[in-house]
């Protein structure tokens, strides 16, 4: 096989093996991510478990997965670019320093594995903001009659007539690149480090590493992407669930960072931290043992 056509063979295998972790993700992940957008965006709720009980008691079960069908298509398309994304770059890089230094292994410094995955990160913010943006609303819109929104087709279009596509549907979309590179740089290299790490110390190729292993040292790297990134978030969460016109208070990201700190303290960046951390083991363990399982698979 051609060196371009074995390229582009592991690119779609790359993409298809995000694909699938993106699915596993939204599925694990739903019900922990409506209860941190509700923490972020309101003050009605005193912890998470407060609002998880209000949620199921005011909304019904269901109310868990309110504006699932969004992510499921989107995070899976969403993860798969971050997978095929922080592998280009991760290839352009071992095949730079393979032309630099000939006579040594073309393995990636830490750095290069964190800015491979800011590369990912920054790929992915593309289609990440509005469809965050278009969960977020679904999410924090009132419950029955009153609700805003009929579905995610509504949204989009009642968020790009408000202020057009850039100003209104990708609202917040600064702060979701810089949310994304440093998420996705910890994340991959958090990742990366482990995997190395357990590889060296056991003598034993990366492929041979037990999917329990993958599995944990998924789940770690999923709680080290959220505490490096969680103040992005925040503030991400607070201008995509903010009003429009007379009713819009942020009139940008370090207006909303200033009112956040100015109103809250510092504690106002780390709303709704816990239950992001419950959600990010589970989500980010299962995200990376099946990415791996079907990267092992496809061969």
């Amino acid at each position: 096989m051609a060196e371009g056509e074995a390229s582009l063979s592991r690119t779609f295998k790359d993409l298809f093996a995000g694909a699938a972790g993106g699915i596993a993700q939204v599925l694990l992940g739903q019900p922990f991510d409506i209860v941190k957008v509700r923490l972020q965006t309101s003050t009605q709720y005193p912890n998470a478990l407060d609002c998880a009980t209000k949620i199921f008691k005011n909304e019904g079960p269901a109310a868990f997965y309110k504006g699932t069908l969004t992510p499921l298509v989107g995070i899976g398309a969403c993860v798969s670019i971050q997978f095929g994304a922080f592998h280009y770059a991760r290839r352009r890089f071992e095949a730079s320093n393979a032309s630099a230094h000939p006579l040594s292994p073309a393995t990636l410094s830490y750095t290069q594995y964190y800015l491979s995955g800011a590369f990912a990160g920054v790929a992915n913010s593309v289609i990440s903001g509005p469809i965050e943006h278009v969960r977020i609303r679904l999410q924090t819109q009132p419950h029955g009659a009153n609700r805003l929104y009929t579905g995610p087709i509504d949204c989009i279009r009642k968020l790009s007539a408000h202020e057009g596509v850039l100003r209104g549907l990708y609202r917040g979309e600064a702060v979701t690149i810089l949310r994304e590179a440093q998420a996705y740089g910890v994340w991959f290299l958090a990742f990366e480090w482990m995997m190395n790490a357990d590889a060296e110390r056991n003598g034993v190729a990366r492929k041979e590493i037990s999917s329990w292993k993958v599995a944990a040292y998924g789940g770690l790297a999923g709680e080290a992407l959220w505490l490096a990134s969680y103040p992005f978030d925040v503030v991400k969460s607070k201008m995509q669930s903010d009003g429009f016109g007379k009713e819009r208070r942020y009139s940008g990201m370090r207006n909303c960072f200033a009112q956040t700190w100015r109103g809250e303290g510092l504690r106002g960046f780390w709303k709704g931290i816990g239950p992001t951390l419950l959600r990010a083991m589970p989500v980010s363990a299962g995200t990376f043992a099946v990415v791996e399982a079907t990267m092992r698979a496809l061969g």
